[in-house]
């Protein structure tokens, strides 16, 4: 993720909380072209590492995609989106904080 210069990555480890998967990854990008990019390139990463049956979700519009690569789920939103749906809440997970512009 840092090379596709994702932004405000979380790691949530699920192991005691869900049995669906044993972490998420929730993560933000600048736009739907940013958002489809990184998803593009995790997903050619993964089919590389021989996990290429990731099941993938929201391509179309980019605003909110989901990668469900077995053992972990990658989130992947535009800024706007991830706001409204706060995935991090609901797995009582605090978001980053973003530091103030000078």
């Amino acid at each position: 993720m840092d090379d596709e210069k994702a932004q405000d990555v979380v790691f949530i480890d699920l192991k005691d909380k869900s049995s669906v998967a044993d972490g998420m990854i929730v993560a933000s990008g600048r736009s739907h072209r940013h958002v489809g990019a990184m998803a593009d390139h995790l997903l050619r990463a993964l089919k590389e590492a021989g996990r290429g049956r990731a099941r993938v979700e929201g391509l179309p519009h980019c605003d909110w995609v989901l990668i469900d690569a077995g053992d972990v789920i990658v989130h992947l939103f535009r800024p706007e989106v991830r706001a409204f749906y706060n995935i991090e809440k609901i797995w009582s997970v605090e978001p980053p904080r973003r530091a103030a512009a000078n």
